[in-house]
């Protein structure tokens, strides 16, 4: 019995310790910094921002507006802030009438990840439209087309789905619709599958040090890409359940991957447009896509507090100053195609106030208030 009273002590000093290191770490930041500012500074930026379409020219509504739009809810929620989150709701909600044709077409991972928005809307307001819509998003990632190739058919029959194209920008698209309907639905089907799929990524795609080929034929670490892993990882376990036959393999790919990124930090404390390369410039919006999962790694326990704390304040102090009088975020790597070219990577045009930067700084703030 006094074993286990000490024991049981030993424990609570313990679990104390790291809820110390996490408040210490994680909250008190000083004016400028803190996410409550941040995350209003860049949401009601985004209230009346134009729409943004994917592919340049078409008409859907492209991932990284639903990134962004997605970050808005995120951040009223976990900061209490019912206005921000109804104004989301109205912006979504021409999408059932004068802006139908707005809607992404379900043929391709970078459209089929838009139903992840309205299954986060159901969470909140119950309305089973949001659900429907959803719904048919994450199933049509793994429902064949009648027209589907050879290739299509074989990941059918392994379980994965047919727009399985091995970028590792698939493993956040692919994933966080797939998590956000076992979210609203309960069904293991959802979280399974994408489970499934992110482990074959992880065996083909991550490096022995830890770090991820943009693709199978570019040998690359490109930030982006690298940040749409990194959150993949931390969507997925989020949500997964610790009895599924993947846990351990995405953890342990999650924690390897995380290992690196600590060495591969830049001066600043964030880090560059090729994660490798310490002489590329800083890339924005991939750091944002880091430190999210630094964070998330602190507060749920996968990384150790006294490492990853200063390192998760340290970037997020960091990537402050990089947003402009406007509210928008400066450096960020406009939409990349895959290349085998180490010059394509470094010559990238830098924006600000793109989505794909926007929104990874709402997730930041978010997770730092949840």
């Amino acid at each position: 019995m006094k074993f286990n009273r000490v024991y049981a002590f030993i424990l609570f000093i313990v679990f104390c310790s790291f809820c110390i290191a996490q408040k210490t770490e994680l909250q008190n930041f000083p004016a400028g910094y803190t996410p409550e500012e941040v995350g209003n500074r860049i949401a009601y930026h985004f209230v009346d921002a134009k729409h943004g379409f994917w592919g340049g020219n078409t008409k859907y509504i492209s991932y990284h507006e639903v990134c962004a739009w997605n970050g808005a809810i995120m951040f009223g929620r976990a900061a209490g802030d019912k206005k921000i989150v109804d104004l989301m709701r109205d912006r979504f909600e021409p999408l059932f009438g004068e802006e139908k044709e707005f809607l992404p077409i379900k043929n391709h991972v970078d459209l089929n990840m838009f139903g992840s928005l309205p299954l986060m809307l159901y969470q909140v307001y119950k309305d089973e439209r949001y659900k429907e819509m959803g719904l048919s998003y994450a199933d049509t990632q793994w429902e064949l087309p009648k027209d589907a190739k050879e290739s299509q058919k074989r990941l059918a029959r392994n379980g994965y789905t047919w727009q399985t194209r091995m970028w590792i920008d698939d493993m956040y698209m692919i994933t966080i619709v797939q998590a956000w309907a076992y979210r609203v639905t309960g069904d293991r089907k959802y979280i399974d599958r994408a489970a499934h799929e992110m482990v074959k990524y992880l065996d083909e795609l991550q490096r022995p040090n830890g770090l991820f080929y943009h693709a199978p034929d570019v040998p690359y670490y490109w930030g982006r890409g690298n940040g749409w892993m990194a959150v993949g990882l931390t969507e997925v376990l989020k949500v997964l359940p610790k009895d599924s036959p993947y846990y351990k393999r995405i953890m342990k790919g999650y924690r390897k991957m995380m290992k690196s990124l600590l060495k591969y930090r830049n001066e600043e404390g964030i880090w560059n447009q090729l994660v490798d390369q310490p002489d590329f410039w800083t890339e924005t919006s991939g750091s944002g896509m880091f430190t999210y999962a630094f964070i998330c790694g602190v507060k749920e326990g996968w990384l150790p507090a006294k490492t990853y704390g200063p390192a998760a304040r340290k970037a997020w102090m960091a990537m402050i100053p990089y947003i402009n009088n406007n509210n928008d975020v400066r450096e960020v790597c406009v939409g990349t195609n895959k290349k085998a070219e180490f010059d394509y990577y470094l010559d990238r045009p830098r924006v600000a106030g793109d989505y794909h930067g926007q929104a990874p700084y709402l997730w930041c703030a978010a997770a730092l208030l949840e």
